[in-house]
Parts: C-alpha cells; structure tokens; sequence
C-alpha cells in the first residue's frame, strides 16, 4: 500500500481544444475543472510532461485534508497514459493513488461508479493509461449511456450532451467531484456507498 504521505494524482480525461469542450467525450475536464475552482486555483501547463496541473489540498483543513494534484492530459484522449505516467514519475504518486475520471458507454446517463482497477472497456484513454502503468489505478466513472439507434459510438462520445442532458449535467458533474473527494478523503469503500448507484 501506498506511502500516507504521497499526493494523490487526479486525472480527468478528455481531449483539449475548444471544439470539444462540450463533448460527452470530456466529461472528465468538466470535473477536474470543477474541482480546481473549488480549490480556487487555476491550470497551468505543467514542467514535466503534456498537461495542465492545478496543486493544492481537498478536504477539510489540517490532518484530514489530502494534497492531490489535478491533471488535464493535454495530449488527446487515446495518449493520455503518457502525460499521466510523467506526473505519476514527477510527483512520486503511487499507482494506487491515481484517479481516472471518466466517461462511461455501459452506465446509464449521469450515474456514478468507482472502481480500483479492472478492464478498459474498450475506452482509448484507460487502454492508454493501462498500456502505461498497469491497471491498479482507481476509476470514477460517470455514465453517458449508450448511443441510439446505429449511431457510431466514435460518433457519439464526440458529440456535446444534448440539450436535455444538459439540464442535469451540472448536477451530474457536481457529484461526480463530491465522489473525487469523498474517495481521496474517506477511501474507496465508504466512496463506493455514498456514491455507486
């Protein structure tokens, strides 16, 4: 198990660019840059490797709270194991305590699961970070549900979440990051309970 004193590295996936930013493909960025306003901090391009990185700490203040660093690959989703690897090696951040956040085909819409961890699913980004690390990194993963009638699913992960989707989506993305935090802070377990629907 991991040293109590490492930080936590937080890696929402997506794919950088303002055309996708709306995309359900991005639905990691949406979290990792929520929970940075809730640090009240802002991304900047991290020294080592392809990404934006916010420091700080979640959690209630003094021994409770946990130092993460929060993580945008900047390098599309389908590489997002290189960038990740190179602040896994910068930071000294055991493989256990690295978080994936993202998008999830199986999972109905908004609904929530966390895993330490197990297959990609056929998501490019885990295959990427898997490929890179192993795959004994915790998932948060939010449900997107799965593309209707025949649409491609490359098609529908690069779409923006339709309009009645968008209705909930800041709720969704909202408890996603209360999930981030709740199992950087209480582990995965009591996470799991909270938030596994």
């Amino acid at each position: 198990m991991s040293d109590d004193n490492a930080p936590w590295l937080i890696a929402g996936l997506g794919n950088p660019g303002p055309e996708y930013a709306m995309n359900r493909h991005n639905v990691g960025f949406m979290v990792a840059d929520l929970l940075a306003r809730r640090m009240g901090a802002k991304f900047k391009r991290a020294t080592k490797g392809q990404a934006q990185v916010v420091e700080g700490r979640i959690g209630p203040p003094g021994l409770a709270s946990r130092r993460v660093i929060l993580a945008k690959p900047m390098s599309y989703m389908n590489v997002s194991g290189g960038p990740v690897t190179a602040l896994r090696d910068f930071y000294k951040v055991p493989t256990d305590r690295i978080v994936a956040v993202h998008d999830e085909l199986d999972i109905d819409y908004g609904v929530l699961r966390l895993k330490l961890g197990g297959g990609d699913n056929g998501h490019n980004g885990l295959k990427s970070m898997t490929k890179a690390m192993g795959p004994d990194y915790h998932r948060v993963r939010f449900g997107i549900g799965r593309p209707p009638g025949r649409m491609q699913v490359a098609d529908f992960v690069l779409k923006d979440f339709s309009s009645a989707e968008r209705k909930e989506l800041d709720y969704f993305v909202d408890r996603a990051a209360d999930a981030v935090e709740a199992l950087v802070i209480e582990g995965l377990e009591r996470a799991q309970s909270s938030y596994n629907s």
